[in-house]
């Protein structure tokens, strides 16, 4: 019997933020999988190592985590003044399958390193030294990022003294702009508040009714109080995650949630949508520590806030996730504006898992809705392996 050889395929392994992932040229990629279906989905589980019933991917080069599963394919924009398409594939770990349904904030921040280095920014507009602006089009969401990369003697800088709680060592600081991250591609109602309210009754089968902000900026996502579930909101990742009733406590709520955003029509469609929407609870200030062993002060930070993510806790902040909770406190009356204090922010500081964020936000409301015109982070980016990715032949 004989059998495919392995073909090897140009790739990067980068970190970005606190996520890292595999990034391929469009144009690298076999024919077959330059378009949208079955092959391109074939190939890049095949390269991750999905589905992995051991839960290991111990076969590819995925990291068995929602943070470390990631793929992201980039080419030359086709949307006038801008640089870069890229597209971002969430891979399940022990599934066929990989969600095209959101962006990933923080591999964000190494898409515009990752374009400059490859020839997909103008040599005319990279400066040999200073800040070079990549101008992204995010090609799942339909919306404008803005990466700000530093340069030094004509190459990417990659090092610095930039510390992002959750990443181990410091790095080059890279601020990334998410521009008028708020839906408007019609999907739910298209509106940034779905429901039309900041604050909705949310009934949950086996939960009762409780109080929810439901907000489609950055990545759809839905904030309820850490109280109302059960938690203070300082708990880490082996609190909920070793936890089977409270994963399944969770799913229910984004399942319920996903219905009441209008991002699903019924409940059973929630497991094909396994990246959107992201459930997040809040709470006030407190003490706690950190996975990594920091003390976080109460008066470090102006609000907790734990997110989950593919099912399970993530164990410091989705990049998407952290511009909805920018948004969201930025407009009065939602539970994590609530939770911080309340009042008018344009930033705020959270505490996640792993230490805290800063972010901030500029909304404005018109015709009694809101809407948010910008949303700030700053992250860093590392090309961790370049060379080839190989698989089998016949895998796609």
């Amino acid at each position: 019997m004989t059998f495919a050889p392995q073909i090897k395929i140009p790739a990067t392994y980068m970190r970005g933020g606190t996520s890292k992932g595999v990034f391929f040229r469009l144009d690298d990629l076999p024919e077959a999988a330059r378009q949208p279906g079955k092959a391109r989905d074939s190939l890049l589980l095949r390269v991750i190592g999905s589905p992995d019933p051991y839960g290991k991917h111990t076969d590819g080069m995925g990291g068995a985590t929602s943070s470390t599963s990631k793929t992201v394919i980039l080419s030359r924009s086709t949307k006038p003044d801008h640089d870069v398409d890229y597209l971002f594939g969430q891979v399940a770990i022990d599934k066929p399958f990989i969600d095209w349904s959101g962006n990933c904030g923080n591999l964000t921040a190494a898409v515009g390193s990752f374009a400059i280095s490859n020839g997909l920014v103008d040599a005319s507009q990279i400066p040999d030294n200073g800040i070079c602006t990549v101008r992204i089009w995010q090609a799942n969401i339909e919306k404008t990022i803005v990466a700000r990369v530093p340069m030094s003697n004509g190459e990417v800088q990659e090092t610095g003294d930039f510390e992002l709680d959750g990443v181990t060592f410091p790095a080059a600081e890279v601020q990334v702009e998410f521009m008028d991250p708020a839906a408007d591609d019609g999907e739910g109602s298209g509106a940034m508040f779905p429901t039309g309210n900041v604050v909705d009754n949310f009934e949950v089968p086996g939960l009762g009714e409780l109080q929810a902000t439901f907000i489609n900026a950055g990545i759809p996502t839905i904030f309820v109080n850490a109280e109302a579930i059960g938690y203070t909101g300082t708990e880490l990742q082996g609190a909920i995650n070793e936890d089977p009733q409270a994963l399944q406590m969770f799913e229910s709520l984004r399942a319920h949630g996903a219905v009441k955003m209008g991002l699903i029509d019924d409940v059973a469609e929630a497991g094909n949508r396994q990246h959107t929407p992201k459930i997040a609870f809040v709470a006030p200030p407190q003490d706690y520590l950190a996975s990594s062993g920091k003390q976080i002060h109460l008066t470090d930070i102006d609000v907790l806030v734990r997110a989950m993510s593919m099912g399970k806790l993530h164990h410091a902040m989705m990049g998407t996730a952290a511009v909805a909770i920018a948004a969201a406190a930025a407009v009065p009356g939602t539970l994590v504006n609530l939770a911080a204090g309340g009042g008018d922010r344009t930033s705020i500081r959270f505490g996640h898992p792993s230490g805290t964020l800063q972010v901030g936000a500029e909304a404005k409301q018109a015709n009694g809705e809101w809407t948010v015109t910008k949303a700030i982070m700053s992250r860093s980016a590392r090309v961790l392996m370049e060379g080839w990715v190989r698989v089998p032949g016949d895998c796609f």
